[in-house]
């Protein structure tokens, strides 16, 4: 495809050893220069389309400015796009860096002050980048949009626009979107200028290599299934997905006790606990890593074979994007979805956007009328009960702290010596260490060395104000010391 000898290197190295359908269309009007505006499914190996044209092309630039940007929707993916470009590169001198939250932003604001010639960047985090002076996007001759329509799912498309006023207007446009919604197509004609189109006509649907099962569960049930395909070894490795972050971190937890080695992967957890999950799921330490639909389009696994839908998706895309995580790049997995009764609906849909029904499968010896001691999720007006319970405690707890670090204690009194008090205007306890006496008569018997002194001398029988007691003010007309 005449590419550049160091990356051809690098590709037959990764194993590359012809190229996908999406790459064949994709990187020859690239490398002539065009605009391009794919539409290309998950797993169609579009990451090296779009980035083999690119490097070609920044291998006689000169470095130490940034001439290439792209845009994805998330971390998991920019780290995704990184890695991949790095394998590709690994002979050439060009650099990169992911920009995207969670992570300082030092290392980042280094990658834009030397000039590295590919940035990866989450539209949010750029855009946090570009308000200090050291970010400039003025110098960018490649720009490309991953993930277009997942971007406008997650909100983005504001974000774009404000990317595109400070990218120079002369560049060549790299568009990929797995789906065509209205806006995009509208967003692709304000980018693009006569680009070369691939598969806009395409119908959204899985991967040919991937091999379908539904099955029909109680939604009090679930996690046992799961757990008992686990244990039967029928799915070595399992990517599975759930439709929240609670979801989430309660079916890790039920793994985890059932003696199943599993992580969770969800947009509360820190970045870093997000790439050791991950990390530690892509080395085989974890036969279940749970994850919601931030993670669809960011993981990218090497021979993947199981992908379970735990949840019904709402939407048929996000069904075909959670699938295209196993049978990457031409190879074969399977997909297995839990359905229970109420979800029924969301699987019509699913079926009819991808023009087939799939078959219904159940687990011999597995009790599909088996009583649950606990549900998965806690319904959500009981756990707001319990926070609002909670912070009731704590404010109870730190109230009466208070109460305590403001309320003085009674001095110890000096042995032979009446801790009670005088019949005179007595001064208040020190909150210290002993105080010096009072310079002027004492305006009744001392309590000891503890007593803190009046803050002047007495004039008659009243003494000014102490600080931890009170006192009469002095007579009219007399002034206190």
């Amino acid at each position: 495809m005449q590419l550049h000898p160091s990356l051809l290197r690098g590709l037959k190295e990764l194993g590359f050893t012809r190229p996908t359908p999406i790459q064949a269309d994709a990187i020859p009007p690239a490398l002539e220069g065009r605009d391009l505006l794919a539409c290309a499914m998950t797993g169609s190996g579009k990451t090296a389309a779009f980035l083999l044209p690119v490097l070609h092309q920044l291998m006689e630039r000169p470095r130490g400015r940034t001439r290439a940007l792209v845009l994805t929707p998330t971390r998991e993916l920019a780290a995704q796009i990184l890695e991949s470009l790095n394998g590709m590169a690994v002979h050439t001198p060009i650099t990169a860096a992911a920009i995207f939250g969670g992570v300082s932003m030092g290392p980042q604001e280094h990658a834009f002050r030397t000039g590295v010639d590919v940035l990866i960047a989450t539209p949010g985090r750029l855009l946090d980048h570009l308000r200090a002076p050291y970010a400039k996007l003025d110098g960018i001759e490649f720009l490309i949009l991953d993930e277009a329509d997942r971007m406008l799912d997650l909100g983005f498309l504001p974000d774009i626009r404000k990317v595109l006023k400070l990218v120079p207007a002369k560049r060549q446009t790299l568009f990929f979107s797995a789906t065509m919604p209205t806006a995009i197509a509208t967003l692709s004609r304000e980018m693009l200028r006569t680009p070369a189109t691939i598969n806009l006509e395409r119908r959204s649907a899985p991967a040919s290599g991937i091999t379908q099962a539904v099955y029909p569960v109680q939604q009090d049930l679930k996690s046992s299934l799961l757990i008992e395909l686990l244990r039967r070894g029928e799915m070595p490795q399992a990517l599975v997905f759930v439709r929240t972050k609670h979801r989430a971190n309660r079916l890790a937890e039920q793994l985890v006790k059932s003696g199943l080695k599993a992580d969770r992967i969800h947009g509360n957890r820190s970045q870093p606990q997000r790439t050791a999950a991950l990390a530690g799921f892509k080395a085989g330490e974890y036969q279940a890593l749970v994850a919601t639909d931030i993670a669809a389009r960011g993981i990218d696994v090497e021979a993947l074979g199981h992908v379970v839908n735990f949840d019904v998706p709402a939407a048929p895309d996000d069904y075909i994007h959670r699938v295209g995580r196993t049978a990457r790049a031409e190879a074969t997995g399977h997909a297995f979805t839990f359905v229970s009764p109420e979800e029924e609906n969301d699987l019509r849909a699913i079926e009819k956007a991808i023009g087939k029904r799939l078959p219904r499968v159940t687990i011999p010896d597995f009790d599909y009328k088996a009583r649950v001691a606990g549900k998965l999720e806690v319904p959500i007006a009981q756990r707001i009960a319990e926070i609002r319970a909670r912070k009731a405690e704590e404010r109870a707890r730190a109230k009466l702290k208070a109460e305590r670090r403001g309320k003085p204690s009674a001095p110890p009194s000096p042995r032979g010596q009446s801790s009670g008090s005088s019949r005179g205007p007595s001064s208040g306890p020190s909150r210290g260490p002993a105080s010096a006496p009072a310079r002027g008569p004492s305006s009744g018997p001392s309590r000891g060395p503890y007593a803190a002194p009046s803050r002047g001398p007495s004039s008659g029988p009243s003494s000014g104000p102490s600080r931890g007691g009170s006192s009469s003010p002095p007579p009219r007309g007399r002034r206190a010391r």
